[in-house]
């Protein structure tokens, strides 16, 4: 018999507008194993229980009250929402002790479309200090761990999230990706996590926009669910510096999920370029597989040189950093309590202040030009392969050991891949088709070009269905 948590969120949402499923139903069931099994995993630092059940008997109510054409396509779904994010009337510490004890006034853009979208709210997903890193450990709550392997880390900075899809302690997770944090503990826990086009989804209201880098997106078990997710979070608000093309009117990302991709023309690289970071055998395995499924798919793949390296002049590892600490440096901190921040927070505040505004400007605009470069170079392709991370998951612990300027230069070698397409802005999705011989996933990146969501959730959906990944599941997953 088919159990609640092995189901995907789209046959929930299903399930809830045919009634034969109660959204109390599905809520109490995750709200139970959350009680049950969250400390073999951390992923969560809040568990809304009272809220939880109380919006899924609003739901049930709708459910009876409502004809399904009017109810809203996530009614009853439960998920929670990255500690980074706003949930109003619920804390959020953002990973950081120094608020620990904050509850948040309003929702963030994201969570009030997947609350207008019938979402059900199990809490707050755990998250490093500010999500500064690609782990997820900080001094609020113990270490998500990786459910695939409990001494592993389920990556960050949306690990929480991750751990708590990958346990089946929610069904889709909300997370957001600043250089990496959807893909890189997707990739790690065996999920399909998606980077939407920047400007896709507003950061309002509180958040900044300044630099372009961050947006929220999906974390999930199938394909179909994230596009259902990204219907659902879409959204642009006055005073957003960046929108997004808008999908043909009368078309969903849904519709994408659901339809062929046609053939399409791919490009490949897995190098590293001039960084010389080494990519790990399995990694490399696992590049290989992908992409003979995609010739074997009929589709045109070409190897391509790291197109980065040749766009941004062999300088994108020196300059990225620079955005990355001004980042750092403007999260509002009282003087007086900087000094429990952690290490690599309080060591990426000091490289900011020791940065002067011409050298801050030079890198930014070395930076746009380069996007401009690979761009143009790479627009000819309807999407680009590569790995997403260079390293299979690595033990708890790994980045934190040697300081924190050690700790910089370990995440820059675990994530040589990601942190690009943030600068250039373009959608991209890591998806889990391998596994290493030790049991471990490790996930294939596809990048495709502004706007071009809907070509990677066709062209994904395409590859699950070959080589279907849902079923599998990690020990945990049945207690």
């Amino acid at each position: 018999m088919t159990r609640i948590h092995e189901l995907p969120a789209h046959r929930l949402a299903a399930l809830v507008r045919s009634r034969e499923l109660s959204p109390v139903e599905i809520a109490e069931h995750y709200l139970e194993r959350i009680r049950r099994l969250d400390d073999r995993y951390g992923a969560y630092v809040t568990v809304a229980e009272e809220l939880a059940l109380e919006q899924a008997r609003n739901a049930q109510k709708r459910v009876l009250s409502d004809t399904p054409d009017d109810l809203p396509p996530l009614l009853g779904v439960p998920l929670p929402i990255k500690d980074l994010d706003t949930l109003a009337g619920v804390r959020v510490t953002f990973g950081s002790r120094l608020y620990a004890d904050l509850v948040a006034p309003t929702d963030s853009a994201a969570v009030a479309q997947l609350r207008e979208a019938g979402a059900v709210f199990l809490g707050k997903t755990n998250t490093p200090e500010f999500g500064a890193t690609c782990h997820t450990e900080n001094a609020v709550a113990p270490p998500s761990r990786n459910p695939w392997d409990t001494t592993r880390s389920p990556g960050g900075s949306s690990g929480g999230a991750a751990a708590a899809v990958a346990a089946g302690l929610a069904p889709v997770a909300q997370g957001s990706d600043g250089g990496g944090s959807i893909r890189i503990p997707a990739s790690v826990c065996g999920l399909f996590g998606l980077k939407p086009t920047r400007g896709r989804i507003s950061l309002g209201p509180d958040r900044a926009d300044l630099n372009g880098l961050s947006t929220a997106g999906p974390i999930t078990r199938t394909v179909l669910d994230a596009a259902l997710m990204l219907d659902a979070m879409a959204v642009n608000l006055p005073g957003d510096l960046f929108t997004a093309p808008p999908l043909p009117p009368g078309e969903t990302f849904a519709d994408h999920a659901r339809r062929e991709p046609g053939q399409l023309r791919l490009a490949r690289y897995s190098d590293t370029g001039s960084t010389g970071i080494p990519v790990h055998p399995d990694v490399l395995a696992a590049h290989e597989e992908t992409t003979r499924l995609l010739l074997e798919l009929g589709h045109e793949v070409e190897e391509i040189d790291n197109p980065f390296e040749s766009a941004f002049g062999g300088t994108f590892a020196d300059d990225f950093p620079y955005l990355w600490a001004a980042i750092a440096s403007a999260t509002p901190v009282d003087p007086a309590r900087e000094g429990e921040l952690t290490p690599i927070y309080q060591w990426l505040r000091e490289r900011a202040r020791r940065t002067t505004v011409p050298e801050h400007v030079q890198a930014t605009a070395r930076l746009q030009r380069g996007t401009r470069a690979m761009l143009t170079a790479t627009e000819r392709f309807d999407a680009v392969l590569s790995p997403t991370l260079a390293r299979p998951p690595v033990p708890i612990g790994h980045f934190t050991s040697g300081g924190p300027e050690e700790e910089f230069r370990l995440m820059t070698e675990f994530t040589p891949f990601t942190s690009i397409y943030n600068v250039t802005g373009q959608p991209s999705v890591s998806v889990p088709l391998y596994w290493s011989p030790s049991g471990l996933p490790i996930g294939s990146m596809l990048t495709g070009r502004m706007g071009g969501e809907g070509t990677l959730l066709s062209l994904s959906a395409q590859l699950e269905r070959a080589r279907p990944w849902a079923h599998r599941v990690p020990g945990g997953w049945t207690d």
